[in-house]
């Protein structure tokens, strides 16, 4: 089966497990969607992932994390779409709820966050919002 814009269905999965109490979710393993979750991770928005396999095809399982059994991430938004693509000079980018949240930006040095991006005063398309 082929996705149309495979992070957005990464982020939907992340978002229906949490609405739903789910401990684990599953998503299909691609370096990109991989490296996504890997930042949520050391962000603290998600415990843990790892790469398993499931029907001998490679998956990212996602263990998502909650706080007095309310879900850690409020709000997950897709921002660039494959419609509409979004970039930002580090300069440019704008705080998440007050500095609460935080973009995930695709740099020319990999996935990171707005405030790591402003760090480093590099630019990039805007994956996503997490708050």
């Amino acid at each position: 089966m082929s996705f149309q814009d495979p992070i957005s269905d990464c982020l939907t999965r992340i978002r229906n497990g949490l609405m739903r109490g789910k401990t684990h979710v599953q998503v299909p393993y691609s370096k990109l969607k991989h490296d996504l979750v890997d930042v949520l991770v050391s962000e603290g928005y998600l415990k843990s992932c790892s790469k398993t396999e499931l029907d001998d095809k490679p998956v990212i399982e996602v263990e998502l994390k909650y706080h007095n059994s309310e879900p850690v991430i409020k709000e997950l938004k897709r921002i660039s779409k494959p419609s509409l693509r979004k970039y930002s000079a580090a300069s440019s980018l704008e705080s998440v709820k007050g500095g609460l949240g935080s973009f995930i930006l695709s740099t020319n040095q990999g996935l990171m966050t707005d405030r790591d991006a402003k760090a480093k005063n590099v630019g990039g398309e805007i994956l996503c919002e997490v708050f």
